[in-house]
C-alpha cells in the first residue's frame, strides 16, 4: 500500500505514538484527511511510517476516544470528526480575560474546541507550553511576555497559525497581532477627562512595584500631567497607599481599587467629589461598584470576537484595538 496523506515529523522529541496522533489531527484541521475518509488499518500504517504496531495501536485508541477517528466491523478506520483544537495561551486570570475568552468561544463554530493555558510571567513555563503543543493546535492565540527569549521560542510555530494578543512587546513586523495600545491611547483617555481632572489638587498614579502592566503608561502619565500643567505623584508602593481628600487616583490594579474604596468607607469621602477614581481594565462589575467606577479600557470582547475572526477565516490580521474612556460617577 501507498498511502502518505499524513505527514509525520520524526525529529520531533514528542514520544511516537504522539507524533501520529499530532499528525493525524493536523493532517485533519488542514482538511488533508477529510470527514469520511477512510485511513490505513493498523497494520498496514505501521508498515506505511516504519511504527511498530503497538505505537500505531496506541495511537488510534487515543483518536477513537477523542472521537477523531471510528472503526468499522469488517471496513477499516474512517475520520468521524473534523474538530480543529486551539491553543489559547494568557498570562494570568483576571476578570478581563474572562470576556476576551468567552467572547472567542461564542465567536466559533462548534467543531473548534480551545485549550486555556497560564503562563504567568514565567519564561520555563511558557517555554514549556510552546514546546509541549507543538504540532498539536490548528491554531495558537497567545499573550505574550517581555522576554528577549520569547521571539526564539515561538519561532517553532507557523506565523499563519500564530495570533499575538493584547501585549505588543516581541513580535516582529510579518507576525499576526491583535494588540491594546498602553501609551498615546492612554495618554489621549486622560486628556478626556482633563475637566473632571481640574476639580481635584493632584492626580496620583498608583503603578505598584508588582504589576506587569507596561511601564510606557507611567512615561505617558507624566507627559500627560506635564502639558495640562496638573500636579502629580506616582506610587509604587502599596503600602504608602492613603487616600487624601482632594486627590483623584488612577491604579491599574484591581486590589488598590478594594483599598481605595474601603479608605473611602472608613474616612467617609465622597466618591466623585472629595477623591476621584479611574482604573484600568473594564469589567462587568465595575458599572455597578459603587454608582459606577469609571475606567480605561479596551474593548475585550472585541478582541476576542477578532481573534475568533483570525481562527476560522485563516486571514491574516494586525489590529490594534481601540482604547476608551468610559466616565461614571467615581471622577
Amino acid at each position: 500500500m501507498n498511502w502518505n496523506k499524513v505527514k509525520i515529523n520524526k525529529d520531533s522529541s514528542e514520544v511516537k505514538y504522539q507524533l501520529v496522533v499530532n499528525a493525524i489531527n493536523d493532517s485533519i484541521a488542514n482538511n488533508i484527511l477529510k470527514v469520511g475518509e477512510r485511513i490505513p488499518s493498523v497494520n498496514d500504517f505501521s508498515k506505511e511510517y516504519k511504527f511498530s504496531r503497538d505505537t500505531v495501536f496506541k495511537a488510534f485508541t487515543i483518536l477513537k476516544n477523542n472521537g477523531v477517528i471510528e472503526s468499522i466491523p469488517n471496513k477499516g478506520y474512517f475520520v468521524s470528526s473534523n474538530i480543529k483544537r486551539v491553543l489559547l495561551v494568557l498570562n494570568t486570570f483576571k476578570e478581563y480575560k474572562q470576556v476576551i475568552y468567552n467572547a472567542l468561544i461564542e465567536n466559533l463554530p462548534k467543531n473548534f474546541i480551545v485549550d486555556l493555558q497560564f503562563h504567568h510571567y514565567s519564561l520555563e513555563n511558557f517555554k514549556t507550553i510552546i514546546n509541549n503543543s507543538k504540532g498539536k493546535y490548528y491554531k495558537y492565540l497567545v499573550m505574550n511576555m517581555d522576554h528577549v527569549e520569547v521571539p526564539e521560542i515561538l519561532s517553532s510555530i507557523n506565523n499563519d497559525q500564530l495570533l499575538l494578543i493584547d501585549l505588543n512587546v516581541q513580535f516582529s513586523e510579518h507576525q499576526n497581532y491583535i494588540f491594546q495600545d498602553f501609551g498615546q491611547s492612554f495618554y489621549d483617555c486622560l486628556a478626556k477627562g482633563v475637566p473632571l481632572f481640574k476639580k481635584y489638587k493632584q492626580l496620583v498614579y498608583v503603578y505598584p512595584s508588582y504589576t506587569y502592566h507596561p511601564r510606557e503608561s507611567v512615561v505617558f502619565f507624566e507627559k500627560f500631567c506635564a502639558d495640562f500643567s496638573f500636579s502629580y505623584k506616582i506610587i509604587t508602593d502599596p503600602k504608602q497607599f492613603n487616600v487624601q481628600k482632594g486627590n483623584a487616583y488612577i491604579s491599574v490594579s484591581e486590589r488598590i481599587l478594594s483599598t481605595f474604596l474601603k479608605q473611602c468607607r472608613e474616612k467617609q469621602y465622597e466618591l466623585g467629589e472629595e477623591v476621584g477614581y479611574l482604573s484600568y481594565n473594564e469589567t462587568p462589575m465595575k458599572e455597578f461598584i459603587n454608582k459606577g467606577i469609571s475606567v480605561i479600557s479596551t474593548d475585550f470582547e472585541e478582541l476576542g470576537k477578532k481573534a475568533a475572526e483570525f481562527i476560522v477565516n485563516d486571514n491574516p490580521v494586525q489590529l490594534i484595538i481601540p482604547t476608551s474612556l468610559i466616565i461614571r460617577t467615581s471622577l
